[in-house]
């Protein structure tokens, strides 16, 4: 134990001061950190076979929770957000509202929904932010999960930006995704995501906000390979550890956040950030292409080609074309439909309006093609003049400074000496920026 303390004291204090630096040399930067802590009840005790948790031994769990906020603490990020937050456990959770409330944190709780013990806390502190509201989204059907949105305004003052006609209000988000124990569960995950974004949507809607960041933290269980990081991407969200490492999409093997149950590690916890000027498609656009992604994995899982596939999809059709319930018979051979957790018939059918250009009820090749060619994962950038409309200063963020502890997990490696959790510390500092945004015509 020792010999940890003093490697993880070592490698922690690298990252912090990375961080620490970034703030201090801009002080109307902002930090963010991002946490899975690993809940008591998930956390084995041994081996695989070893039926014994955590939870069983309160001297164990609350020693490694009071480190995981000495950490925490000694960090400060503005922002806190942490996944498999054991609330059903009152002593820990007294523990954590009792130190970070005691810091200057102003804390927010949300339970995993059938009383599953855990769930999320979002935390801001007080020196930061102002709380202009809270809002819970309980992710029904399997898994159980939730979300939770905060809509906060900046009270550092931004000495570029001191116009009050000029947004300075940022909408967080903390959540944690399923598990894809299966293939048919890719689906579930990706239908939780755009629950998400369909509720911030409709809260800004609500509220007749201008456009304002938002920031979408958690673990996502999926990494930069997955339907989930492309359907975020086309949205026009960047993940912000890529952001400040001038990473790309082939650069996945560069960094790990997880070790998971079945000893495989993995980049799956991510700090995205949309700012206001970003263009993106509509979201049920976006939804629709990036199931249509999916359902051209399956078919090229199956080893079937593009002929093949229109071929598996006419069936027995009389003429050179898709039919509706041909393209629904294959949705069902897929297994995206047919479950409780697959495609529901409306959103069948929007798939349906977004394959079928012409409208005249089927499919030809041509359409076909369209959607088996298509990049659907690309986001789409465009500039003013493509836009047009009247230019508005908002205030954005730029992504200054990224770190994961360990920082093996930086090179892609994980420690066996770790144990505060089996997922890394991600803490990321932003800047604001001030920036155009378009209203459109």
């Amino acid at each position: 134990m020792g010999k940890e303390r003093k490697v993880k004291g070592r490698v922690s204090r690298i990252g912090s001061y990375a961080i620490a630096s970034s703030i201090t040399n801009d002080p109307c930067s902002i930090s963010c950190t991002t946490f899975n802590i690993l809940a008591p009840i998930y956390k084995r005790l041994g081996n695989s076979e070893d039926k014994r948790r955590e939870s069983d031994y309160r001297s164990f769990w609350y020693s490694r929770n009071q480190r995981i906020l000495d950490w925490l603490l000694y960090e400060r990020s503005s922002i806190i957000c942490l996944q498999e937050f054991w609330i059903g456990n009152e002593d820990l959770v007294n523990l954590y509202e009792k130190r970070l409330g005691d810091a200057g944190y102003i804390n927010f709780k949300l339970a995993r929904t059938n009383n599953r013990g855990d769930g999320l806390l979002t935390a801001v502190h007080r020196d930061y932010f102002r709380v202009l509201n809270h809002r819970e989204l309980l992710i029904n059907g399997i898994g159980d999960r939730v979300a939770q949105l905060l809509h906060v305004e900046l009270l550092v003052p931004f000495s570029q930006s001191r116009n009050n006609s000029i947004s300075q209000e940022i909408l967080i988000v903390n959540t944690h995704l399923l598990f894809p124990h299966d293939s048919s569960l890719c689906l579930v995950r990706l239908h939780q995501v755009y629950k998400i974004l369909q509720y911030v949507e409709s809260y800004q809607k609500e509220n007749k906000l201008n456009p304002l960041p938002v920031i979408l933290c958690g673990d996502w269980n999926g990494s930069k390979r997955g339907h989930v990081y492309n359907f975020l991407r086309s949205q026009g969200f960047v993940s912000s550890y890529d952001t400040a490492h001038k990473y790309t999409d082939a650069d996945a093997h560069k960094w790990v956040s997880h070790r998971n149950h079945r000893g495989n590690i993995c980049g799956v916890d991510f700090i995205w950030l949309l700012n206001p000027n970003s263009y993106r498609k509509l979201l049920k656009t976006s939804w629709s292409e990036a199931v249509f992604s999916m359902f051209k994995y399956l078919l090229r899982k199956a080893s079937l080609t593009e002929h093949d596939t229109f071929a598996f999809l006419k069936g027995d059709s009389n003429g050179d074309f898709i039919t509706y319930s041909g393209f629904c018979e294959g949705l069902r051979l897929l297994k995206l439909t047919g479950h409780d957790h697959g495609l529901n018939p409306e959103e069948i059918k929007d798939l349906w309006v977004q394959a079928d250009i012409d409208g005249n009820g089927v499919l030809d090749y041509k359409e076909f093609q369209r959607i088996w060619n298509a990049t659907w994962s690309e986001q789409v950038d465009v500039n003013s003049n493509e836009v047009g409309g009247t230019e508005e200063q908002i205030v954005g963020f730029s992504v200054k400074n990224a770190v994961l502890f360990p920082t093996e997990a930086e090179k892609g490696l994980w420690p066996e000496n770790y144990s505060l959790s089996d997922h890394a510390r991600l803490t990321v500092v932003f800047s604001p920026v001030r920036m155009p945004c378009y209203a459109v015509k």
